[in-house]
């Protein structure tokens, strides 16, 4: 598909994580593969019908889970959505617990990041165009509230807000490191939230989290120390409820049918290009036009 044949469909996305890989309950189903800018997205684009919303998939690490967290190209998945009109995204996402409270196959709805990456590609504003986007708040308060009430509906063990921390991996968390997290007093570890919801708000894209507590990560001392078998153990008895959250959830997602979204994810872009305009090359321009047509 090409950039200029931008579709209609897709206006809610859900990207998959580990051990999410496919959504067969999509109808009338057709995959985009859409080249970018910042090269192609982790997989290609199921678009389709869910719950009678046009609804756009993508597996984050591919399917077969292909790409390690640092390999993903946040860039691409996200400009790839914008692409085709998706104004929500509901990410799933597996994380381990920091907290006694929030036990394995609970699910968290954060409301704060805390970046513990290393050198990933974090922007779309680069090449002679700058850009400073609010992230006080790094995920949509509207889309959090309705996964909540949709994840309450459904039995889910489920905690409103909380702090997620973006660790580099692929390894998982060293003791010391799972100890000094836990006073930093952050709720759950993951390794994906960071960049994705940074691109999401310089897209204009709301953006929640169904962080499902697969682990006590490290810390611990009563628990074993996380595997990757026991992540996949535990992601797998969560993926069924994932579904269930986002079909309770995808009626009440979004603003009602004419009107216009109302929260600040809507417009971050607006008078966050600090570029004089006269000086910004064609060619940025261009490279970041579905982004930011309706202010250059």
């Amino acid at each position: 598909m090409t950039l200029q044949a931008q579709a209609s469909e897709g206006r809610i996305a859900v990207i998959g994580g580990s051990g999410f890989y496919n959504f067969p309950d999509l109808e009338d189903r057709r995959e985009e593969v859409i080249e970018t800018p910042f090269g192609r997205p982790s997989d290609a684009i199921v678009t389709g019908r869910l719950a009678g919303r046009p609804v756009a998939f993508l597996p984050r690490h591919g399917r077969g889970h292909r790409l390690t967290p640092n390999e993903l190209p946040a860039r691409a998945n996200i400009y790839a959505l914008k692409v085709l009109g998706v104004e929500q995204i509901i990410s799933v996402s597996a994380c381990g617990s920091m907290k006694e409270a929030i036990a394995p196959l609970d699910v968290v709805i954060p409301d704060q990041l805390f970046d513990r990456t290393k050198g990933r590609e974090s922007t779309f504003f680069e090449g002679g165009i700058v850009a400073h986007v609010g992230f006080a708040d790094p995920f949509c308060a509207d889309l959090s509230q309705t996964l909540f009430r949709a994840a309450s509906k459904v039995g889910a063990r489920v905690h409103a807000g909380g702090t997620y921390i973006c660790m580099e991996g692929p390894a998982f968390s060293t003791r010391a490191e799972s100890r000094i997290y836990r006073q930093w007093g952050v709720d759950v570890i993951g390794m994906t939230a960071l960049p994705e919801a940074k691109l999401a708000r310089e897209a204009e894209i709301c953006y929640a989290t169904l962080a499902f507590a697969t682990d006590y990560d490290c810390w611990h001392e009563t628990e074993a120390a996380v595997t990757v078998e026991l992540v996949v153990k535990n992601l797998l008895q969560n993926v069924e409820t994932g579904k269930r959250i986002i079909m309770e959830a995808l009626p009440d997602v979004g603003p009602p049918e004419g009107t216009e979204r109302a929260c600040p994810c809507a417009s971050a872009l607006n008078n966050a290009i600090i570029t004089q305009r006269d000086l910004i090359p064609e060619e940025a321009k261009a490279r970041l036009d579905p982004l930011v047509r309706k202010y250059l």
